[in-house]
Formats: structure tokens, sequence, C-alpha cells
């Protein structure tokens, strides 16, 4: 689906005066009739941009997941004998292998984990501290939280952290060329299948080893899709956190009211709807949720023919007036139960609650034990990620 000249690319650019708030333009298409073409990575696709216009798409029985070699690459893994990609597929299918990963993201799974999360939070407080300030708070606090996080729970040994970083960085890098992205792919396709092998031989308490023990021994799922899920557990489970924890801080910096609120406040209802209010008023996943017509359709007044695409933009849905009332104010008592940060439907971000976990330890848990933290450069001179399909900053100096 070649791209049709002059179309507006998405994601747009933000206001670097404003840099939390979604680009200008959302609010005009949102306000127009229909939905908005948009050059979506190369390709023509339809921007649905209004919050029940979104939910409806995201459940639609005619709108498929079903995007790769259509809309999307699938690095050096394509053909028939693909592996395949849960978030990719559609129901029963979706539903069958989505089902063999959630036993290690229940609520009661990951409520036990929090004493954990908060040691390694502390942790990496004090690390942080006794090497002096001032610190970049992304390499030293928030990408090691998660990155930690989800290593132990996949069974990944965490001294590969950097390797899965780095290949992680030039795929969510939209300015990377297409070979660039399937070689960093092929990388890290190469890299878990290696893992794999080595967990049929010598197993553990993780769910690569139980997805081997429970599915792939008992021939009921490849090697080469457990290692493939595997990779996508791994790079959302580091990847959106880390960047959630980071430009929270500084949303909260930003917002000394809001800050004070989180920090002095022990009530953890408080806290967790603080941390929904976060979620939708940042909507970090701002280039990724993207879906395909599988017969003509209307969504939103607008005629979607079949084999055209369709890019949630979530930002927009999240700040429509229709749902969250004056969106561009951070009102962390405000009510905000049903935010689409995480996607809608079926295919709701299966990690959800251990990255809602993970950003209630880690930020009350910074903020309380670095009550003086502050940006160590003007907030202009934060290099904020547009050019990645997550937003966030690239690096946050601090002091405190």
């Amino acid at each position: 689906m070649s791209v049709t000249p002059d179309l507006p690319v998405l994601p747009g650019e933000r206001d670097a005066r404003c840099p939390f708030n979604p680009p200008a333009e959302y609010t005009r298409w949102r306000e127009d009739d229909g939905l908005r073409q948009v050059n979506w990575q190369g390709h023509t696709v339809w921007a649905v941009n209004r919050y029940e216009d979104i939910k409806t798409a995201m459940t639609h029985p005619r709108i498929s997941a079903r995007t790769l070699g259509v809309l999307q690459g699938n690095g050096n893994h394509e053909g028939p004998n693909a592996p395949e990609v849960f978030p990719r597929m559609d129901d029963p299918e979706h539903a069958r292998l989505r089902r063999m990963l959630t036993k290690d993201f229940t609520v009661r799974r990951i409520n036990a984990m929090r004493p954990q999360i908060e040691d390694m939070a502390n942790d990496f407080i004090d690390t942080m501290v006794a090497k002096g300030q001032p610190a970049d708070l992304v390499q030293d606090y928030a990408l090691p939280i998660p990155s930690l996080v989800i290593s132990l729970l996949l069974g990944v040994p965490y001294t590969d952290h950097g390797i899965f970083q780095a290949i992680t960085s030039t795929m969510m890098n939209m300015s990377a060329t297409q070979q660039e992205k399937a070689k960093a792919s092929g990388q890290f396709f190469g890299y878990m299948m290696e893992l794999v092998a080595r967990k049929e031989r010598e197993p553990g308490d993780d769910l690569i080893s139980r997805l081997i023990r429970e599915h792939v021994q008992t021939g009921e799922l490849r090697r080469e899709t457990a290692a493939m899920n595997g990779i996508i557990l791994l790079n959302a489970g580091h990847e959106t956190t880390a960047n959630m924890i980071a430009l929270g801080t500084v949303a909260l910096l930003e917002n000394p009211e809001a800050l004070a609120r989180i920090r002095d406040t022990d009530d953890p209802d408080v806290i967790a709807n603080a941390v929904e209010e976060l979620l939708r008023y940042l909507t970090i996943v701002h280039s990724l949720v993207a879906r395909v017509a599988t017969e003509d359709v209307e969504i939103g007044g607008q005629l979607v023919k079949a084999g055209e695409g369709l890019i949630m933009n979530l930002p927009a849905g999240n700040w429509d007036p229709g749902f969250a009332e004056r969106p561009e104010i951070l009102d962390l008592d405000r009510s905000v139960r049903g935010h689409i940060a995480f996607g809608y439907g079926v295919h709701q971000c299966i990690g959800q609650t251990l990255a809602r976990a993970e950003l209630q330890i880690a930020l009350p848990t910074l903020l309380r034990r670095l009550p003086g933290l502050r940006l160590a450069v003007p907030v202009e001179e934060l290099r904020f990620r547009g050019d990645m399909s997550i937003y966030g900053v690239h690096a946050l100096p601090v002091g405190w």
C-alpha cells in the first residue's frame, strides 16, 4: 500500500513548548468528519482519532490485527513457516496462543512480585546516589527496573540487557531503514532461539522454561514461535514501562502539586489512580497499533475499504474531550477508568498488570527517597523521543 503524496505523517511533531501534549493537529482531526488519511511508516492509512471510534475499530469483526506482510514487516521471518506473533493474530488463534502466556501475568503472580520490585527500586536508587549527581535517570533507574523484572520473569539473563536494549532501540527507531530493522530482528531472533535451546537443556522457574515444558515438548508450540513471542514480551516489557517511568517523572517535576500528591500519600488507591491518569495523559504508545480492514467497513462515518490500513491514534483518543474533560490538565484525582493507553478489547496489553505494579512502586519510591529531585538541565534541553515508536525521553539528567 504505497503512500499518497503530501499526507501528514503520524506520529506528528509535538510542540517543543508542550512536550506532553499530542500534536496540535490531532484536535482538528478529531473534530473533522470521518477519519484522516496519514503517512504511517511509508503507507497510506486511516488514522482513527476519536475515543469511541478507536474502541469500535479495535473490536470490529471486519478489522484484523493480521498486519504482518501488509503494513508491517516481519523482519527475516516471513512466509508460510514464519513463527506466529500473538499481537498480530485474530481470535481464535490469538486467544489460543495468548492463553499460553497469561499465566505469568496474573494479578496474583504480579502482586507476589511487588516486594521484589520495591527492593530493586531501592537498590537502583542506592547505586545512583553512590555514583553521584547529576545522574541519567533513564539509564540509572527507569530502564534497569523493568529490564530486570522482565528478564527474571522470562528467564533471560539480565547480564544480556545491553544486547536486547540496543537491538530494541534500532527496532523502535522510526528513522531506521527496513534493512536495519530486519538485521536487528534477525539478531534478536537468533539470540532468543539460543536461549530456548539452553532452557530445554537447563530449565528454570521462568516463562520460557514453562512454555517449553507445557507447550513445546507436547508438540503444541514450535520453538520458533516460543522464541518470537519471547521477543515480543521482552521488548514490550522493558521499553514501554521504562519510558513511562522517565517521562512520568518529567511530567511530575513540571507539576509540583501532582508530584507532592504522589510523594506524600500512603494510600495505594490514590497512587493507583494517579498512575492511571499519567498513563492517559502521556499515552506513550503513539505509533504502533495498526489494523487492516478485511471487508468494507464504516468507522466514524468513514468508509474504509477492504485491504486498507488503520492506525489507532491512542494519544488523540485519550485526549478526546468526550472521554476526559479538559484533557490537557494532569488531574491525579480524576477517574480515567476506560483509558486506552494499553489498547482496548482482546488485544489489550498482556503485561498491563505488571506495568501498573512497576509504576505504582517506581514513582513513589523515587520521590520519597529523593525529595529534592530536580532536573539538572532546563526542560527545553531534554531530547524527547518523537523519533521512536514509543514516546519518552532519550536521557534525563537529574540532581537531588
